[in-house]
């Protein structure tokens, strides 16, 4: 029982460490892609059209952040969990 509640931990944790890599990984190419659409931007014309991806990619960055760390909006904090010990405990009665 032990050596299985340590590979859970291990995966969970594997898990966690995936999703803050995507999350980094996404930030970075916001912070590379934006700036590049900026400069296009002002070289192009003067509407500045670049601020709507900003945006938009912006609030979907922000989401993908608030779930990584914990604070998903519309399920809780640690929803998944709890809901995965809820349908175990469901199956054992």
């Amino acid at each position: 029982m032990k050596v299985q509640q340590q590979t859970e931990r291990y995966l969970r944790a594997q898990k966690k460490v995936e999703e803050i890599k995507s999350f980094y990984g996404n930030l970075l190419a916001y912070c590379l892609v934006i700036p590049i659409l900026a400069w296009i931007n002002y070289q192009t014309t003067s509407f500045l059209w670049f601020v709507f991806p900003a945006l938009g990619w912006g609030i979907g960055l922000a989401f993908h952040a608030l779930s990584v760390y914990g604070y998903d909006i519309f399920l809780g904090k640690n929803w998944e969990q709890r809901k995965i010990q809820e349908l175990m405990a469901e199956d054992n009665d």
